[in-house]
């Protein structure tokens, strides 16, 4: 009797909560696993681990409703510093994904999976520009090692942020400002690269070599946007004597250095090894340009591209930038490794007086 009952309560409670049913045994059937097991998972007892995952989604939850209302309240109060700070912390979002694509680049560059040579132009670009940035950045770091020194790092940041910060945390308003303030830089060198360029004319032998490199010189000069067929023309000089890249003399170079934002304040062989090694490095990257094609690259990426070969871009529009990129592979994309210093004067024969006349290639 006393097993009957204990069975009824214990059959009362398993039908109860699902787990029994009478059917299933009258009609013959199994009872049925999954069933069995996804009651089964509703008994299953609770965990610290589930304690500290409901926790920690509790506070972040709450930090983010924190985070929230400091905006609101810097927007209201202090809206020159909410711009600033919303521009470092998007600029250390950017940085970081910009350091784990890095990172996986490199990954597969140390791993042999991919050459330096076949890297698509993004990531070729990407591992170019992220490099001077880290450059750029190891200062700072620097400075604010010492304790309480990063209080002293904000106000540099924020009275000094051209010569301190990286691009990504400037405002795109900055972005334009400093753009144009290293042009300018730039541009003060032109007229001395292309009077070099007259110059070391007279040591070249051949009549007619000498004859075009003076025109070119001369029309540039004069405000002309030369052909692309003349600098092929005079592609010979830039790879042996006068103009190549092992036989120019020193003062030239010195001029060139400011076209790559590099110091001219070192001594003569150090300065060709740097120019020789960017010259390199903007080839293999016009040969990716090439293979990529400059229809596929955004206006963002348009103008980027045509700064770094020398040209402010700021003032043009994407098909202005497009034409010039493209005028600019048409020189540059089949040039020999030896020919680098062609590359390099056209940075400054093919952007010194771009868009005025834009007709012939």
């Amino acid at each position: 009797m006393a097993l009957s009952r204990a069975s009824l309560c214990c059959r009362t409670s398993l039908r109860r909560i699902g787990l029994f049913q009478p059917n299933w045994k009258l009609t013959g059937h199994s009872f049925p696993n999954t069933y069995l097991q996804s009651r089964l998972s509703l008994c299953r007892p609770f965990t610290s681990s589930d304690s500290s995952r409901g926790i920690g989604r509790h506070v972040s939850s709450r930090l983010q409703v924190a985070n929230i209302k400091y905006e609101n309240f810097l927007k209201r109060k202090f809206p020159r510093f909410y711009k600033l700070y919303r521009t470092f912390t998007e600029g250390f979002k950017l940085l970081f994904q910009d350091a784990k694509e890095v990172s996986r680049i490199q990954t597969r560059l140390v791993t042999r999976q991919v050459t330096w040579q076949d890297l698509p132009y993004r990531e070729m670009e990407k591992l170019r520009q992220f490099r001077r940035d880290l450059i750029k950045a190891i200062p700072l770091v620097v400075i604010s090692i010492p304790p309480f020194a990063n209080y002293l790092v904000f106000v540099l940041m924020y009275f000094f942020p051209r010569q301190l910060l990286v691009r990504h945390f400037w405002t795109p308003q900055q972005q334009m400002e400093f753009r144009g303030f290293y042009h300018t830089q730039r541009a003060q060198h032109t007229g001395a690269v292309l009077q070099g360029i007259k110059n070391t004319s007279f040591q070249v032998q051949d009549g007619r070599l000498h004859s075009r490199l003076q025109d070119l010189c001369t029309e540039v000069q004069n405000g002309a946007h030369p052909k692309v067929a003349d600098l092929h023309g005079v592609r010979g000089l830039f790879s042996g004597p006068p103009l190549g890249m092992k036989k120019m003399n020193v003062e030239h170079m010195r001029h060139i250095c400011p076209l790559l934002f590099l110091t001219p304040r070192l001594p003569g062989f150090l300065i060709g090894r740097r120019l020789n090694s960017h010259a390199l490095e903007l080839l293999q990257l016009d040969r990716a340009l090439s293979r990529l094609g400059p229809h596929q690259l955004s206006d963002s990426e348009l103008k980027q591209a045509c700064y770094v070969r020398g040209l402010n871009s700021d003032d043009l529009n994407a098909n202005q930038c497009r034409e010039w990129l493209s005028q600019w592979l048409q020189v540059t994309s089949y040039l020999k490794d030896c020919e680098g210093s062609l590359l390099l004067h056209s940075m400054v024969l093919l952007s010194a007086n771009y868009p005025q006349r834009v007709g012939g290639q």
